[in-house]
């Protein structure tokens, strides 16, 4: 039966959910997980930075920020040939998705007519597509479309009335307005946020409430705890209570029940038995590789492993390059 989805969430009802005793808030969360997913398959993807540093925003949490010393170089867009290869790589290592960042604050037309070309390179591979690129225009988002787009992200970061202490060079209408113009381009949306940036617990529900009442619930939401880069105005920020964070993935799953929850930024900084418990609250897909754009990522054989042990396994897409994670199916037994 299909899901039931709201978009009508108070922040009361979502903070009496962050309020319940651990274990009965990820048995609320694993049986809404286990009723809309396989819980042993984890969709997995590969994401690349295709242009990496000078951005002009003053986002807290951002090494490629160019106002802040973190000791990343500006360059330039890759060639196709150069993302090729690594989105083969990514492939031949499990991943079924592959996602394109770069550090814009809004592409210009030219800009996105060369991402377009690598989005198409990309797509005959087998891969499902995303791409990050900053604030989009309608027309721009319907030439990533037309291009073989699967999905555009675009995170809201954290709740709207904490977001003025985190950037101050977009507003948060900017954001709203690209997720509209993407959803309006057919894409399908991957949106989420950070969390541990030094928001209150009411800030956590903000986030989620902010996520869940869009009109439509995204795709895809990754769920990032802050890593804390020398340079950054958020550098020395208190560290995260690791169960406020796997609560926050269970909420999510709660009040997203059919999006796959991704378990992101941060991965390194967590051992593997709260990521387990992470897995058990509904996230149902991470990124793969030793790299998260500019700031590390657990290295492929150490998921592998970590599979293994806790008897899950990696999704991957049906063979019609066309398809997107609704067709996501497990890999056969051999």
């Amino acid at each position: 039966m299909p899901a039931t989805l709201r978009h009508d969430w108070s922040r009361e009802e979502i903070q009496a959910l962050f309020d319940l005793p651990f274990g009965e808030l990820l048995h609320r969360a694993h049986s809404v997980h286990r009723e809309h997913h396989d819980p042993q398959a984890v969709q997995v993807s590969t994401l690349l930075s295709i242009k990496t540093g000078g951005c002009p925003e003053d986002c807290a949490y951002c090494p490629q920020a160019q106002r802040y010393d973190t000791g990343v170089k500006s360059e330039k867009l890759m060639s196709v040939d150069a993302v090729v290869a690594r989105a083969k790589a990514a492939r031949d290592a499990g991943a079924s998705r592959f996602c394109m960042g770069a550090a814009w604050r809004a592409p210009k037309d030219r800009d996105v007519e060369k991402v377009a070309q690598i989005v198409t390179a990309v797509k005959a591979l087998g891969l499902e597509t995303c791409a990050t690129l900053g604030m989009l225009t309608g027309p721009q988002a319907s030439a990533l479309k037309d291009a073989g787009l699967d999905y555009y992200n675009h995170n809201l970061d954290t709740a709207p009335e904490f977001y003025g202490q985190i950037i101050h060079t977009r507003d948060y209408q900017d954001r709203l307005d690209t997720l509209t113009h993407v959803r309006d381009a057919g894409l399908r949306t991957c949106c989420g946020g950070i969390v541990g940036m030094g928001e209150s617990p009411d800030g956590r529900s903000g986030l989620l409430q902010a996520l869940a009442n869009l009109p439509q619930h995204p795709e895809s939401v990754p769920i990032n705890q802050l890593v804390r880069v020398p340079g950054t105005p958020l550098a020395d920020a208190a560290p995260l209570d690791p169960f406020d964070f796997v609560r926050t993935i269970a909420v999510a799953r709660i009040l997203m029940p059919v999006s796959m929850v991704r378990l992101s930024a941060g991965r390194q900084q967590m051992d593997d038995a709260v990521q387990a418990l992470c897995f058990h609250a509904g996230a149902n897909s991470i990124f793969y590789g030793e790299k998260l754009l500019t700031t590390g990522n657990p290295d492929v054989e150490h998921d592998r492993q970590l599979f293994r042990r806790l008897g899950i396994h990696a999704m991957e897409i049906a063979a019609d390059t066309g398809t997107v994670h609704a067709d996501i199916i497990e890999p056969c037994a051999a």
